[in-house]
């Protein structure tokens, strides 16, 4: 029983869990109270071991009593039994939340830079103006793109000023691509491949399958086990022989986790063989999961953090190239306390972590939408795990999947502010300022390329140099 619990206070828990009566079982931990029910944490608990479960949560106004309890999935599992050690509850001030999402960008996100000016006899130079300026982004962020960016100059102009990284909503799928047995276009994706390789923006793939069989081609779904073996193997030489080094990383088989369709056709090893074939067509691409519900709540009993690990586990035991961890995003009201406990467990298979399909369900008002994504990307942006985060708002004039950035004139809305103020934040932009006594000129900076340019009297130097992640100062001498 919790007493007095604030409003807007972010309360993060754990506790060790130990069940009786059944091998294993997936045990969650809920929060009621005040019109107030909801899933705070999730763990799949072993008989005979300790199971570490970690959550938390966010009230959005102050309760005198909630009950925080552990419960098993199913009412079947009535014989299970619960036993809990250790338990903690740790509240955090919004102020203490931000301050600490600040502290871990500032260690994973930027570095120390010292800069060293000296002439050709390599006497130090002081009072040098240094100036320096950020050109490029380490970390990707960007957005959907749909077919409507092509030929489309405010929303080419709109985008390219803001993203370095993209993701075609559509137009790679089965359906989109072979709309009929073995006759493929890939004419749409390949002009959109040129918009975003004209300005250097990198892209995902995605996807090569997806489970569930309402987005297979309808030609697909009737074939027989045969046929659509033969079916799967073009699609893959296919999509891979085109695009062959073209996608940073592919999700291949989506949403495995809630849906099956090629594994009831063709058995338990049928995603285990779809990896294996797109790793062999395409051997140095990234090849991912993409899921949904797994960060976003632990509600769904299909994708809880320990059903995702135990799902790449078993695809790594069998000798899959498993690269990354894709986790879709396509939030409610978000909880950061969870968004955090689910990142930490994922961190521990040190595999690149990215949020693939960021968005807030447009049952909220604009306003709140902004609100809701502005704490998602800084809590996937503090993370150390994340290695990049993809918003899932490709614009169409009829409206966006959830969420929309802007308006039909490419005029920013409340989420379109948002992301600006955050590009605006998370880039050191331009500086300058005079060398020291020794020469010297630091700054602390984000991660990126930059070009830095000197000037002493009549003499001037440019050049570039590269920041990247490392606990040391970076060092990098000029000379005039």
């Amino acid at each position: 029983m919790l007493h007095n619990l604030t409003g807007g206070t972010v309360y993060c828990f754990s506790s060790w869990v130990k069940i009786k009566g059944a091998d294993s079982s997936l045990i969650r931990a809920s929060l009621a109270g005040e019109d107030l029910h909801e899933c705070v944490g999730s763990v799949i608990a072993k008989r005979g071991c300790w199971s570490f479960l970690k959550g938390g949560f966010v009230i959005s106004s102050s309760s005198n009593f909630s009950l925080l309890y552990f419960h098993y999935q199913n009412a079947e599992e009535k014989d299970i039994s619960i036993e809990i050690a250790s338990a903690s509850l740790q509240p955090f001030t919004s102020q203490q939340w931000e301050k600490n999402r600040q502290l871990r960008i500032n260690a994973e996100r930027k570095r120390v830079v010292t800069l060293h000016v000296s002439d050709k006899q390599g006497d130090r130079v002081e009072g040098a103006l240094v100036q320096v300026q950020q050109i490029s982004k380490d970390f990707p962020l960007g957005s959907a793109i749909a077919s409507t960016v092509l030929g489309n100059q405010p929303y080419q102009n709109w985008f390219v000023k803001r993203f370095n990284a993209a993701v075609f909503e559509n137009e790679l799928k089965w359906n989109a691509t072979e709309h009929e047995p073995g006759k493929v276009n890939y004419t749409i994706p390949d002009q959109m491949l040129e918009f975003v390789r004209a300005n250097q923006i990198i892209s995902r793939g995605h996807n090569i399958f997806w489970e569930n069989p309402k987005f297979a081609p309808p030609w697909v779904r009737n074939l027989s086990d045969h046929d659509l073996e033969s079916a799967i193997n073009f699609r893959i030489q296919s999509l891979m022989k085109n695009y062959k080094d073209e996608f940073i990383n592919w999700d291949v088989n989506n949403e495995m986790l809630h849906f099956d369709f090629y594994e009831q056709r063709l058995g338990p090893n049928a995603s285990l063989r779809l990896f294996e074939m797109a790793h062999q067509s395409d051997p140095l691409a990234t090849l991912f999961m993409n899921e949904f519900n797994v960060v976003e709540t632990c509600a769904d009993y299909h994708s809880t953090v320990d059903a995702y690990i135990s799902r790449l586990r078993e695809l790594k035991l069998n000798g899959v190239s498993m690269g990354g961890i894709g986790l879709q995003g396509h939030f409610t009201r978000p909880n950061p306390p969870l968004i955090r406990a689910v990142l930490d467990k994922l961190a521990t298979l040190h595999l690149p972590i990215w949020l693939t399909e960021v968005d807030v369900n447009k049952k909220f008002d604009m306003e709140t939408q902004a609100l809701y994504l502005e704490e998602v990307l800084r809590e996937g942006f503090s993370h150390p795990s994340v290695n990049g985060i993809m918003l899932w708002t490709a614009h169409h004039p009829n409206g966006c999947y959830q969420m929309c950035l802007t308006d039909n004139d490419f005029h920013n809305l409340p989420a379109g502010d948002v992301v600006d103020k955050l590009l605006m934040e998370w880039q050191t932009g331009e500086i300058e300022g005079l060398t020291d006594e020794r020469g010297s000129y630091s700054f602390n900076g984000f991660l990126g390329e930059y070009k830095v340019s000197v000037k002493y009297g009549n003499q001037t130097a440019s050049s570039t140099f590269s920041l990247n992640r490392g606990g040391e100062t970076r060092h990098f001498s000029i000379q005039l």
